[in-house]
Formats: structure tokens, sequence, C-alpha cells
């Protein structure tokens, strides 16, 4: 079967028995296997390496994400994949036992304009009472559409679309953010006929209060996808005006109760004390209704046991301004975002492209970032872009410099230009005939292996013809920046030329073109 399953993980050891069957019935159920199993270590610092189940066999292959979010974890992941087809699934699902042989059969001859097929999902709820508000939730995810607890993708769309927005850093929108982009391409997405289970996790008392930080990502599905977003992805309106509303209710009677207190206790008071008190009984009383009804419609349809109805009546105080609180940082946050798409890592020469160029410099002082450099990373870092430095160094070699001396620059580099997200350096010469030595590949190629990328889902921004020849040398994208050492015949020969690095950061993000007027070609 041309499918590689990919399950993105954090190493949950409450997860360790739901994985153990996973992979089980992956590797040992009836039908073809799997050409490959991925399991993505999105650990922040994973330290020892990840423990897998027993059931783990010669199939199955570690990578890991660097802990930024089940997005980036499952873009690492279908990148590491070669086959046609790559099916996500949840660490925490387990599917039935002739899930490969159905999954073979619902990739079998689905003609080329259907780019996803979507396993069908249930989620196994109590017999003997209610179900709890959580685990209402969690069976909701039976009825969504396209989400990638089960979830098949053709590979060469992934790459043309750049893969899963990884601006969504938690397990939520991602999804469907992919799903309404793979549509607006042309594809085609259909339900299969296999079939598994979502177990209800167990949850913590304020587990409802922190799911509101998925307001934040709403903006973003807003922001990309237009107001209509929420009726294509099959969402329904929510509740966010009425938390608005509870919640200025709340702020309407904390500001009052000053005024009404003082009011109160100076007897009859004033005109002012009387209208401060009556302010401070509407907005309460606003306040509690709202509040009061939030909480009866989420306690009527569960077990209604003492801890349940605890737990809704003091979270139903507190999702509201959750709520607001996340959509506010999200507005903040992705107020200008765009259409993901564009490379997803951009590796910069260093010298006379982010910093003044001073030959075989040493001297962490002696840093002066070009203008615009932080400008341009900032932006490409909004978007969810990973970016790099890959610098011909061969002072060391000429034993004007030390590795040390670079490695102090670079410090220096990102204490004025903010963090990358990694750094390769060449320190031969050009008569060392190494393979990293720009205009050669090989540091353009390092640097997309560590960060579980291909170099044909990067770009190259430099200011001299060996950094774009690099580039292509790899299969990346190459963006000559011209300063006043680079050679005529170098613009000539570049396939993208741009003024300035925001001007190129523009052409990456599909932006204006550059201001000289060529095309991209």
């Amino acid at each position: 079967m041309s499918c590689t399953v990919v399950i993105p993980t954090i190493g949950r050891a409450s997860l360790r028995v739901t994985l153990d069957a996973l992979l089980t019935a992956l590797e040992h159920g009836p039908g073809p296997a799997p050409h490959e199993i991925i399991v993505v270590d999105d650990r922040p610092e994973p330290g020892a390496p990840l423990p897998l189940p027993p059931s783990a066999g010669d199939g199955v292959r570690v990578i890991r994400s660097g802990g930024r979010g089940p997005a980036a974890a499952r873009n690492a992941g279908w990148r590491a994949a070669t086959t046609e087809w790559v099916a996500f699934l949840d660490d925490d699902v387990v599917p039935e036992p002739a899930w490969p042989a159905r999954l073979a059969a619902d990739l079998a001859g689905l003609p080329p304009r259907v780019a996803g097929s979507q396993g069908r999902l249930t989620v196994p709820l109590p017999d003997d009472r209610r179900p709890t508000d959580w685990e209402r939730c969690t069976a909701a995810l039976a009825g969504a559409d396209w989400i990638t607890a089960d979830m098949a993708y053709r590979r060469g769309v992934l790459a043309a679309l750049g893969g899963f927005d990884e601006r969504f850093r938690r397990a939520y929108r991602e999804d469907a953010d992919l799903a309404l982009r793979v549509l607006d391409a042309g594809h085609g997405l259909v339900a299969g006929d296999r079939r598994l289970r979502h177990p209800v996790r167990p949850a913590g008392f304020w587990a409802s209060v922190r799911a509101q930080a998925g307001n934040a990502d709403d903006v973003l599905m807003r922001r990309v996808h237009g107001p209509g977003w929420r009726e294509r992805a099959g969402e329904g309106r929510g509740l966010l005006r009425r938390h608005a509303a509870t919640t200025a209710a709340g702020l309407l009677a904390l500001a009052a109760a000053p005024a009404a207190l003082r009011g109160g206790r100076g007897g009859r008071g004033g005109r002012g004390g009387r209208g401060a008190i009556l302010f401070l009984v509407a907005a309460g009383g606003a306040w509690t209704a709202l509040t009061a009804r939030f909480a009866y419609e989420r306690i009527r349809p569960g077990p209604r046991t003492p801890g349940e109805t605890a737990k809704m009546l003091v979270t139903s105080a507190a999702i509201p301004p959750a709520a607001i609180r996340h959509r506010v940082r999200g507005l903040a946050v992705h107020r200008r975002a765009r259409a993901w798409g564009g490379p997803r890592v951009v590796l910069f020469d260093r010298d006379d492209t982010l910093i003044r160029d001073v030959p075989y410099n040493g001297d962490p002082a002696r840093v002066e970032p070009m203008p615009g450099a932080r400008r341009a990373l900032d932006r490409l870092r909004r978007h969810g872009v990973r970016i790099g430095v890959v610098s011909n160094q061969s002072g060391i070699a000429r034993g004007h410099v030390t590795a040390g001396d670079v490695r102090r620059v670079n410090a220096r580099v990102e204490e004025l230009l903010g963090r990358f997200d990694v750094w390769e350096f060449c320190p031969h010469d050009g008569a060392d005939a190494c393979g990293c030595r720009k205009p050669r590949p090989g540091m353009i190629e390092r640097a997309a292996e560590r960060l579980g990328a291909l170099p044909s889902d990067c770009a190259v921004i430099g200011d001299i013809g060996g950094d774009v020849e690099a580039a292509a040398a790899a299969g990346a994208r190459g963006i000559l920046v011209p300063t006043g050492r680079t050679r005529p015949v170098e613009i000539a020969r570049a396939a993208e030329t741009a003024p300035t690095l925001e001007a190129a950061v523009d052409l990456l993000l599909g932006g204006r073109p550059a201001s000289d007027g060529r095309r991209r070609r």
C-alpha cells in the first residue's frame, strides 16, 4: 500500500496503552500493512528517546519535531514520507482490527481530483449515566468534518499547499483550515468506510476554561477564510457574542461597585450615589442572569451530580472572560495574517544580507544589522516560517578567525535580530573542495534535515550568485538581494531578485512584487 501513517505524540504516559493498541492494529491487522509508520515525537525537550510500546516493530520510525504543536509535527511527518498517500492518526485513537485493509480499500481507485479521505469516528460514552459536559464535547468529534483523528491526504497536495498551518499551535482548527484550503484549490474530500474509536481522555476541573484559547485560533480562521468560514467548516455560530455581553456586564458591575458602596455608606446619599446603586443592580443582574442561563444549559443534559454541578457553576462564570481575553489576544497576534503558503523554511546568507560585511570578523562588537533585517525576520516569524543562516566562513581555514569567533559573532546577531531556528557555516576554503561551501548545496541540505524539512520546502536569500546557485543545486527557491559587491552578471542570471530584504519577504509571502520591475520566473 502506497501510504504512510503519521502519528504525532507528546509521549503522555497515560496514552501508552492506547498507542500500543494503535500500533498493534496498524502492523498486525488484516490486509496490506502501511508502507511505513512515522511516530513524530513533539516533546519540547525530548531528552531520552521516546518510549515506544512493545508492539512497535521494524516498520515504525520515530522523528522529532521540536515541540512546536500538532500542525508542525504532522508537517514533519508527511515531509519525511515518500508515499503517494499520508494518513494522519491521533495518538489516542483505537482503530478497528481491519483498519489497514479498509484504508487500502478506501484509497484504492480514488480519482485524481480527490485529495483526502476521512475515517469514521465513534466516541464511546457511558451506558449507566448521562455524559458529562467534557464527554459531550469529545463526542462532537464524531460528527466533525475532516478532522485529523483519521484523515488521509495525497502527499502531492500537501506539498502544493504547504501542509498544515503551523500558526495553529494547539490541536484545534488546523485540520479545518487545511480542508478548506484543499477544497478552495479545487480538490475533493470524501468519507471512507474505515472505523476507529476515540476514547474520552480524563480532563481536569478547568479543562473547559483552558479550551477557550481556541478563540484566538478562530480569529486566524476568519482572517484567512473570511467571515463565512464557520458555515463552510460545518461549525455552529458559537457563543462569543453572549460571552462578550456577559463579560461587559460583569466589568460594568465591578466599575459601579465602589461608587455604589460609597453611596450606601452615606445613608440616603446624593443622586449620583443612587444612580450608582441602580447601575450596579442592573449590571450585576444582567451578569447573573446570563451566567445562570449558561450554567443551566451545561448542567441540564449532564449527570447532575454534585461534583459536575459545582464544576459547571464555577467554570460557567470563568469561561466568558477567558473567551474574550483569548479573542482579544488573537486579534492582536493575527491582525495581519494571510493565507498559509510559501516556503516553510527561509535560509539567509549572513554577511551583507543580514549584517554589514566586515571581512573575517571575529569581534561581536562590530556586528551591524542591515536596514530592515529585523522587520523582515519578525514578519516571517509571525507567519510561522522557520528561519536559519547558511554562511561561508573561509576565514577559519585561512587562520583569520576561529570557529569560536564565528559562533560569538552569530550569538551577537541573535541578540540584535532575534532567535534563528538553525545555523550552518562552512569553515572551508574554496580549495578544500568540500560539499558545503556555497555554491554547493551541503549547508542547505543539512539545515533542511535538521528542521525536518526537504530542501524543496526551503527558500534561500543572499546577496551574491553563489547563494542562489546553492539554492538551485539543493532544489530550493533562491532570491538575490543585490548589494554594491553583487556583480551585474549575477543579477542577470538570478531567477528572482528583490531590492531589499523586506521586498524579498513580500515575494515569499505572496505580497507585492519587487520594486525593480523584475518579474518572478
